[in-house]
């Protein structure tokens, strides 16, 4: 084997080395002075068991994780939210590295966040579910400024106010939204990313945005690139792509309610009226159609009568002979022709001719 050959071999060793042993250049920590623990402390017991439910739950969630293990004051509470672009094999490995990293960086502190580039997780003894925060932060700009600043920020901040509102207005699952713009020249262009934890109100999501637009200033707001890390939020925005575009599951849309009437109750108690109203009005008609029904069955009914009684007068009347007939017949009312009396007076037998 050739010296040329063995040092391909040690190049190759050392590279793949470097990149098993490499870790997250984004990552960043902030161990939050707000209590210490023992390692053999019930928090510390709590913490440990948190961390070993966040690596083998089996629920991915769409990346986000709300943990809670114990009671106080040894409870211990923790969110794990992974970047909405970030598919569940990168983000469980992503919140790994973070609980490893964590662990090394504030060992003792009952509180900690970590973020990575494509994850965020944080701990702590106090309530962390549904409350807004924005400290502590960490922000990062890129040594390079932009040619055109006034340009840049024209094309910038309209991006991310439009992101902050599609991110705000996203459901319970998610709460994400990426996209790029043209920048200043016609070859340039702006990509950014705005995300907060999804169990915040629009409007919590909203506030806890326009607080991290406004750290911007004025770290960031001559830079190419800058990246704005808060507990419940962050945004980042560069001038190369950094986000994936497609083959990310969506979650479902949120449920659209019904909205609320206007006014004081008014619109509530007008529906119950106009019902009570349909009903009584059908119910009106349907007794005067009966009523209506039941008078032209007898009308029917009664001229059927009258009409099988024509019949038969017509067929009596047919009977019926003049009386000039009747002398002749018989014979002048004789005698001889008499056959005897009933209650209607004599009865006559009739000639033969």
């Amino acid at each position: 084997m050739g010296s040329s050959e063995l040092f391909l071999i040690l190049l190759f060793s050392v590279f793949l080395i470097t990149l098993i042993s490499a870790k997250d250049l984004y990552f960043e920590a902030t161990c939050v002075n707000n209590g210490n623990f023992t390692a053999n402390s019930i928090y510390g017991t709590n913490l440990n068991l948190l961390f070993s439910q966040l690596s083998t739950t089996a629920d991915f969630n769409y990346g986000f994780y709300n943990l809670s293990v114990g009671r106080s004051p040894d409870q211990v509470n923790a969110i794990g939210l992974c970047r909405g672009d970030q598919k569940e094999d990168v983000c469980r490995s992503c919140l790994n590295d973070s609980i490893s990293e964590l662990k090394q960086r504030c060992p003792k502190y009952k509180e900690a966040i970590g973020w990575s580039e494509f994850c965020t997780l944080h701990y702590s003894s106090q309530q962390l579910f549904g409350s807004m925060k924005s400290e502590p932060e960490q922000i990062f700009y890129n040594k390079y400024n932009a040619s055109d600043v006034d340009g840049f920020n024209r094309a910038l901040r309209p991006l991310l106010t439009n992101l902050r509102s599609r991110a705000a207005a996203g459901g319970p699952f998610l709460k994400y939204a990426a996209d790029n713009t043209t920048g200043p020249t016609f070859l340039s262009v702006i990509y950014a990313l705005e995300q907060c934890t999804p169990e915040l109100s629009q409007k919590d999501c909203s506030d806890c945005l326009t607080t991290a637009m406004g750290k911007m200033d004025p770290y960031c707001t001559r830079s190419i690139g800058c990246r704005i890390l808060q507990p419940s939020c962050n945004l980042r925005y560069e001038t190369r792509p950094f986000f994936a575009v497609e083959g990310i599951p969506q979650p479902p849309p949120p449920l659209s309610l019904p909205s609320p009437p206007e006014g004081n109750g008014n619109g509530n108690r007008s529906n119950k009226t106009r019902i009570i109203i349909i009903v009584v009005v059908a119910s009106v008609v349907g007794i005067l159609s009966l009523v209506l029904c039941i008078w032209i069955c007898l009308k029917l009914r009664k001229r059927r009568e009258i009409i099988e009684k024509g019949d038969e007068m017509i067929k009596a009347e047919s009977l019926q002979y003049d009386l000039a007939t009747i002398r002749t017949a018989t014979n002048n009312f004789s005698d001889e022709n008499k056959l005897g009396e009933g209650g209607f007076g004599a009865v006559y037998k009739k000639l033969q001719k």
